[in-house]
C-alpha cells in the first residue's frame, strides 16, 4: 500500500453546488451564542447596483454522520430507534434509519443551500450486515457516493479486513480474492478517507490523505480525519499489521498547522472518538448546567487540547447522540457533535465563515441533531441498490437457521443474546473438546437484536441466515484455550479495570457462570472474587479450565492481555457457524428458543 493515497479521483467531478435546507424531523439546537452574526455584518451576498457580491460573512452548511456500519436497510429492534425527550420529562422512541431514507432527509436538507458540505466521523463499513458485509462492503461505498458524501475520516472498523482492503474501497478494483460481483468493475469511494494518523511503520507516512479543503467561490474550509489512537486494541491484529496510531491530539495540531500555512483557517477535525452523554436521548441538553458538563469520556480530554485553530469537532465510535461545546485551550466555547450511529440521526451544522479573516465567525456556530424518520419518500436510487444487492445475497441471505419465541435483545450489562452466543460458543467447544467448560463473548461482537417480528417473507419467529450474520458479521473463529483459574479471576476483573476501567467491558457468559458485579466499587474490586461459580463450585486458582472465546479475544483484543496468555490452543469453526449449529439444533417451528433471562451476572448499584 502506498504511503500517501493518490489524488482524489478525477473520474468524478467534485459535487460543489450542494442544495440544502432544513430537514424534515425533530429539532434539536445547541448554539454557541444566542446572537447572530458579529457586529452588524449580515450573511449572504450584497446586492450591488443590479450585481451579486459577496458580503463579508457567508454560512456553510455542515451535515454529518458517523458509524453508519453498512446499515443500509433500516436497521432492526433497539438499533433502529432513537429516544427523544419530550417538554414534559419524559421520552418517546422513533423509528428511524436506512439510507433510503437518509437520502431524502439529506437532499431535502441541501435545497436552497448554496454552500454544503457532507462529511462523516468514520466507521462507514464494518460490522455490517449481510446486504453490505457480504461483498465486503462494495454496496456501502456505492450508497455513501450516491449520498454525495465530500469527505470521512477512517473509523477502527475500516481496519477490520487491513490496510490493503481500505485502500481497494478508497480507489477502486475488484475484490483480490472474491472478484467482481457485477458486471461493472467496482469503482471505489467518490470521496477522500483521512487517515492522519494511521502511519505505515515502514515510511512513518499516512496510509492515505491527512487532510483534504473544500473551496468554493472563495470559502475554503480544511478537514482533518483521524481514529482512535486504541484502534489496534479492538481490530484483529492481522487487520492493523504493520501499522501504526498516532495520539489524535497532537496529529490534529500538526495538520492544522499545516493547513493555516496554506491559508486554510477554517478547519474541522473529524474524529472517531466519542464521548458518553448523560442522557441515551438525541436531543438532551449537553450544555445543562454548563458548557459540556453533560458528556463525560475520551472526546472531552481531546476537545480540551485540540488547537484552537480547529473550529469544530465531528465525533463518532461511542454510538452516542450529542452536540456540546466545550471549552478550547483558550477557553472559548467549540461545538462537538455525533449522530449516534446506523444512519438514525444526522447533525446539521452552520459554519458563519467571514471572508475578510477567512476564519469561523464561532460565536455564530449552531448545531442541531436531526432525526432520519421513516415518514419521508424513499430514494428511488437508494431502493434500487438495495434491491439489486439484495437479489445477490437472497440465496444465501434468506436460509432459515433457526427459531425463537420472541426478540432477543443485546442491550444491558448482561443481555439475552449475549448468553445465548455465549452458550452456543460453549456447545461449539465441546464439539470439538468434550472437557470445554464455558465461554465468554465480548459484547461489542454482538451487533444486534434478534427480532421476531418478519423482515420480509420468513415469517415471525424465524431466524434467517441474513439475521444472524447482521448480529455477528466479524467472521471470527471460535478458540479454545487453557486457563489457571487464576487466569480466569483475572479476566473477569479486567473487564473493569486497565483500559476498561472508565467504560467497563463486561463480557457475557455461557451457562454455569455466576458471579456478582459491584458497581458501587472502583477497579477490579468491583469483581467480586469470592462470588465467582461454575456450575456452583468455586473457581479453583491452581485448577486448569477449558475456555471457548471468539478469536479476537483469544488474541487479547478489547483490553484483555490474559486473553492472550491461554495454552493448548484449538481453532473451530467461525462464530456465525456455531451460532447457527445452535440454533439449528436446539430450536424448531413448534418448538421455538425463548429469549435467555440473562441473569448469570448478579449486578449491584
Amino acid at each position: 500500500m502506498p504511503a500517501t493515497s493518490p489524488a482524489h479521483p478525477e473520474r468524478r467531478r467534485r459535487r460543489t453546488n450542494r442544495f440544502a435546507a432544513l430537514a424534515a424531523g425533530v429539532v434539536t439546537v445547541g448554539a454557541l451564542a444566542a446572537a447572530g452574526l458579529p457586529g452588524s455584518a449580515t450573511a449572504g451576498e450584497d446586492h450591488r447596483a443590479g450585481g451579486h457580491w459577496p458580503g463579508r460573512y457567508q454560512d456553510v452548511q455542515l451535515l454529518s454522520f458517523n458509524d453508519l456500519h453498512g446499515n443500509l436497510e433500516p436497521p432492526a429492534g433497539s438499533s433502529g430507534r432513537v429516544t427523544e425527550h419530550q417538554h414534559d420529562g419524559t421520552t418517546k422512541t422513533i423509528d428511524a434509519g436506512g439510507v433510503e431514507y437518509l437520502a431524502t432527509h439529506l437532499r431535502q436538507a441541501r435545497k436552497g443551500e448554496k454552500y454544503s458540505i457532507t462529511a462523516a466521523g468514520g466507521d462507514m463499513v464494518g460490522a455490517s450486515p449481510l446486504i453490505s458485509g457480504l461483498f465486503h462492503d462494495e454496496p456501502t461505498i456505492e450508497a455513501l457516493n450516491k449520498l454525495d458524501l465530500d469527505v470521512t475520516s477512517v473509523g477502527n472498523h475500516e481496519f477490520d479486513e487491513g490496510a490493503k482492503e481500505l485502500a481497494r474501497l478508497q480507489n477502486g478494483g475488484c475484490h483480490p480474492k472474491d472478484g467482481c460481483y457485477t458486471d461493472e468493475k467496482f469503482q471505489g469511494a467518490d470521496f477522500p478517507y483521512l487517515a492522519a494518523n494511521v502511519l505505515d511503520e515502514k515510511t512513518k507516512k499516512p496510509i492515505l490523505k491527512p487532510y483534504w479543503v473544500w473551496k468554493k467561490n472563495g470559502v475554503k474550509v480544511g478537514f482533518i480525519g483521524v481514529t482512535l489512537e486504541g484502534t489496534p486494541d479492538i481490530v484483529s491484529a492481522e487487520g492493523v499489521k504493520g501499522l501504526s496510531f498516532k495520539d489524535e491530539t497532537e496529529t490534529i495540531n500538526k495538520y492544522a498547522k499545516v493547513l493555516q500555512k496554506q491559508g486554510v483557517k477554517s478547519i474541522v477535525a473529524l474524529i472517531h472518538e466519542g464521548g458518553f452523554p448523560a442522557s441515551t436521548s438525541y436531543n438532551y441538553d449537553c450544555d445543562s448546567p454548563g458548557a459540556g458538563d453533560g458528556i463525560s469520556g475520551p472526546i472531552v480530554d481531546i476537545a480540551k487540547n485540540v488547537t484552537p485553530q480547529v473550529d469544530a469537532l465531528v465525533t463518532g465510535h461511542t454510538h452516542n447522540a450529542y452536540v456540546c461545546s466545550i471549552a478550547d485551550p483558550a477557553g472559548k466555547p467549540r461545538m462537538v457533535t455525533s449522530a449516534a450511529s446506523f444512519g438514525r440521526l444526522y447533525t446539521d451544522t452552520t459554519l458563519t465563515y467571514d471572508r475578510r479573516t477567512g476564519d469561523i465567525a464561532r460565536t455564530a456556530v449552531k448545531s442541531a441533531n436531526r432525526v432520519v424518520t421513516r415518514d419521508v419518500p424513499k430514494a428511488p436510487d437508494m431502493t434500487e441498490l438495495i434491491s439489486k444487492w439484495n437479489t445477490l445475497a437472497a440465496p444465501i441471505g434468506n436460509k432459515p437457521i433457526g427459531y425463537i419465541s420472541g426478540d432477543i435483545g443485546n442491550t444491558g450489562t448482561e443481555s439475552p443474546l449475549g448468553d445465548l452466543i455465549a452458550d452456543a460458543q460453549l456447545a461449539h467447544g465441546k464439539q470439538l473438546d468434550p472437557e470445554t467448560d464455558l465461554a465468554l463473548m465480548n459484547p461489542g461482537g454482538i451487533r444486534a437484536p434478534l427480532t421476531y417480528a418478519a423482515k420480509a417473507a420468513e415469517g415471525d419467529g424465524v431466524v434467517t441466515y441474513a439475521e444472524g450474520f447482521t448480529v455477528q458479521p466479524f467472521a471470527n473463529t471460535v478458540n479454545l484455550q487453557d486457563f489457571t483459574g487464576a487466569q480466569l479471576i483475572q479476566v473477569l476483573k479486567e473487564q473493569v479495570s486497565g483500559p476498561n476501567a472508565a467504560a467497563p467491558k463486561v463480557l457475557q457468559v455461557s451457562s454455569g457462570l455466576t458471579y456478582t458485579l459491584d458497581l458501587t466499587k472502583t477497579g477490579a474490586d468491583r469483581v467480586v472474587t469470592d462470588s465467582i461459580r461454575l456450575n456452583g463450585s468455586a473457581i479453583d486458582p491452581a485448577a486448569t479450565y477449558r475456555v471457548a472465546t471468539n478469536s479476537f479475544l483469544a488474541g487479547g483484543g478489547d483490553g484483555f492481555p490474559t486473553l492472550g496468555q491461554g495454552a493448548n490452543d484449538v481453532v473451530g469453526s467461525d462464530d456465525l457457524t456455531a451460532l447457527e449449529q445452535y440454533l439449528t439444533a436446539n430450536s424448531s417451528a413448534a418448538n421455538p428458543i425463548a429469549p435467555p433471562k440473562a441473569d448469570r451476572i448478579t449486578i449491584v448499584k
